[in-house]
């Protein structure tokens, strides 16, 4: 893939930019098989998932700079001044389609981009999500609420330029520190979450819930954990940092299976609860496919009673000494670990030495940089 953006120094965020990407995908399955092989040599490595060059990143979180009347979607230069990359190659062709009639919104809306340096200006960020039906969510990151009326104004405009928008918020964020959102969400739109199908289950996504960015590879990697886990076939399955239940619904198949997901957003487990809702109507499904709140391995250390079979999908920080701890100690016969960093899954099976790599596989859910998803598949040896 080419990229003007790179080319001319303006962003160097896709550090393989310009490797060709049978080579990157290769390096990428090389690395996980050096980390992980030291952990189950005679594992079973499946063919690794490649992903489209370009257009795959389904999710833009766009930091928003320039001046009300010529606003910049993208990053912040080493000054802190905005560089536009409203081309950028590795976003969805939709997303792309929609930014002009957003940098028009946020000219007609007087919201002026926030200056970083001199910390005044109101909108931080736009972060736009793209489901496979081509519906958006669009979120405006501004300072305060005086902001929510104007957006609000401009929102008419706004839905007959985009006729694909489904839902449009306002996130309150007043500090001046390096986080991409806050606390406060104000849905202006009638729609409040966004419906994101994977394979053959609509997930529902709300504003603050994560999705993952690369939507066919996500498909992908659901598929491959519920592949293994009807394999097994556990009566039981925890599925820790569940998030809006993608592993835990495609886990969820057997009618007598009893499928509990973890995660310690509220606004992620709220849209898990809804996608259940939608493909498991029953009082029974409800009652055998639950979510809870709650931090992961506080949790974990806290169960009187264990599962069959437990899915964990950390953070980059991996599951932590904790939980690894926990999982050596009392952990089931199998586990599906699905990592987004390799080394720190290589980090947390060093902790977990009662268990053995059986089959592994690289998925490449971020082209273009170093970052791929591994997931496995451990079994107490």
């Amino acid at each position: 893939m080419q990229c003007d953006y790179f080319d001319a120094g303006l962003c160097r965020s896709c550090t393989l930019m310009g490797q060709p990407y049978p080579e990157q995908l290769a390096e990428k399955e090389a690395l996980a098989r050096r980390l992980l092989t030291p952990f189950g040599a005679d594992a079973r490595w499946l063919a690794p998932v490649a992903s489209d060059e370009s257009g795959f990143r389904a999710k833009a979180k766009m930091v928003v700079g320039g001046t009300v009347d010529s606003p910049t979607l993208g990053i912040l230069d080493g000054a802190g001044r905005g560089v536009d990359l409203r081309r950028c190659g590795i976003i969805a062709p939709g997303i792309l389609a929609a930014f002009p009639a957003l940098i028009a919104a946020i000219t007609r809306a007087g919201l002026e981009p926030y200056d970083v340096p001199a910390r005044r200006g109101e909108l931080k960020h736009l972060i736009v999500t793209e489901a496979p039906s081509g519906a958006l969510m669009v979120r405006f990151v501004v300072r305060s609420e005086s902001s929510v009326a104007r957006i609000r104004g401009v929102l008419p405009w706004l839905q007959d330029a985009l006729p694909s928008l489904l839902v449009v918020t306002a996130n309150i964020h007043p500090e001046h520190k390096a986080v991409l959102e806050g606390e406060v969400e104000h849905v202006l739109t009638e729609q409040a979450v966004l419906p994101f199908t994977v394979n053959d289950l609509e997930l529902q996504v709300r504003p603050q819930s994560f999705v993952q960015t690369n939507t066919a590879i996500a498909a992908a990697l659901y598929a491959q954990a519920r592949d293994w886990v009807d394999e097994l076939d556990p009566a039981s399955v925890w599925d820790l940092y569940c998030g809006v239940g993608g592993f835990a619904l495609h886990s969820a198949g057997s009618a007598t299976r009893a499928v509990l997901g973890v995660e310690a957003s509220p606004d992620a487990v709220a849209s898990a609860e809804l996608a259940r809702d939608a493909r498991y109507p029953s009082p029974g499904d409800r009652q055998r496919i639950r979510f809870i709140a709650a931090d992961a391995t506080a949790f974990a250390l806290a169960a009187t009673e264990l599962p069959e079979l437990v899915i964990v999908n950390p953070p980059r920080r991996g599951l932590g000494a904790e939980l690894a701890g926990w999982l050596q100690q009392r952990g089931p016969r199998h586990v599906v670990y699905s990592s987004c960093n390799a080394e720190s899954l290589a980090r947390d099976l060093a902790a977990m030495p009662g268990y053995r790599l059986r089959r592994a596989r690289v998925l490449d859910m971020f082209p273009q940089s170093t970052h791929f998803e591994v997931i496995t598949l451990l079994e107490r040896a």
